[in-house]
């Protein structure tokens, strides 16, 4: 048995229309139960540092990205960001980054998309750095910092310098095996590479769905990147179907078995796991 961190919940928000829609939703997700409000780092969203200080106006609990594309930031601006962001929020930012698999997001900087070896290296390097301009600052603000990804070098990273890791919905992946059984080879290999300081990481589970039966979620966007069918998504640790209830005690067993505490889902579905929340807290 894992030992097990108490559960928290984040909602990655998206809808940002004005100010007022946006301080709205922020309001509805605390007073449905969620404990950290996430943005996400795509072209087309709202920009994360800006949404989660106008956030912080309305709200008392934490903040989070989730997750910036380290492979296109200036480590530089980044901690200058961060710093003042720490500040805003009066210290409630938690630092989510990750290596970037969006290979549009680096074409429209003029950057290389890079092998994947290349992107986790430019993570690594951005993320020293940026510890280390941070600790310069007159406060030394010192964030929690969320890696997030599935694979196993990424993992080592997460090992030595995470605070908190995000499995995400390929986590659940792996040719040859079930998908609890990938999800459990995936926190071993953290394990391995954390060593004595695993059992200060927290791991985070990110949901792609929540819903009552699999035909009642879109399951589109993993389908066509998993190449599983529905029944096998259905069964994936990132997809959530079933009952509030049922679902409740997946999560139990999830953290029992694998010591993930904590869960973050998509804006469209905070109202379906809010239900879930109720049977947790």
């Amino acid at each position: 048995m894992t030992q097990q961190h108490p559960f928290r919940f984040g909602v990655s928000l998206f809808t940002a229309g004005s100010r007022s829609v946006w301080r709205a939703r922020v309001r509805e997700a605390e007073d449905l139960g969620y404990d950290v409000i996430q943005v996400a780092d795509h072209l087309g969203l709202p920009a994360p540092f800006p949404a989660l200080v106008a956030a912080a106006d309305v709200t008392s609990i934490r903040l989070g990205t989730f997750v910036l594309n380290a492979g296109i930031l200036s480590p530089t601006y980044l901690a200058r960001d961060v710093a003042a962001v720490h500040r805003l929020t009066d210290g409630r930012l938690e630092l989510g980054l990750g290596a970037g698999y969006v290979p549009a997001e680096f074409e429209a900087v003029g950057l290389p998309f890079g092998t994947p070896g290349e992107r986790l290296r430019n993570l690594e390097t951005t993320l020293a750095a940026t510890r280390e301009l941070l600790a310069a600052e007159p406060d030394s603000p010192k964030p929690p910092i969320m890696l997030g990804g599935a694979g196993d070098r990424m993992l080592g990273l997460a090992g030595r310098e995470a605070d908190i890791f995000s499995f995400s919905i390929m986590a659940g992946v792996t040719p040859g095996l079930a998908p609890e059984d990938a999800l459990a080879r995936r926190v071993q290999v953290l394990r391995d590479a954390a060593g004595d300081r695993f059992g200060d990481i927290e791991l985070n589970l990110f949901v792609a769905a929540v819903g009552g039966s699999t035909d009642q979620v879109d399951l589109t966007i993993i389908r066509q990147a998993s190449g599983l069918d529905d029944t096998q998504l259905g069964e994936l640790p990132g997809v959530l179907v079933g009952s509030p209830q049922e679902i409740a005690d997946r999560l139990l067993r999830y953290r029992e078995q694998f010591g993930v505490s904590y869960i973050s889902v998509l804006e469209p579905h905070m109202a379906a796991f809010a239900e879930v929340i109720k049977h947790l807290r």
